[in-house]
């Protein structure tokens, strides 16, 4: 169950806005690996460790393979 108390930074924000493009597209969302994610937001790669750490630590997100991450639920989303 996702933390409904974690409240993101602007970075982490963005981190989490990477797993959202595309959604309602009809096509493939949701996953995004670190190397990804860089090249989206230009944030540094340990504070995109970072910040993926913190997403998954309150359950937004999930691990679901080494170095593959995967949108879980966002929940102050309807």
């Amino acid at each position: 169950m996702p933390n409904e108390d974690f409240e993101p930074s602007e970075d982490c924000e963005k981190v989490l806005e990477v797993f959202k493009q595309g959604k309602g597209t009809g096509e493939p969302w949701g996953r995004a690996n670190p190397r990804y994610i860089i090249n989206e937001t230009k944030i540094e790669k340990t504070n995109v460790e970072y910040y993926l750490q913190r997403l998954n630590d309150a359950d937004w997100i999930r691990k679901i393979a080494r170095g593959l991450y995967e949108f879980v639920e966002d929940p102050r989303e309807e």
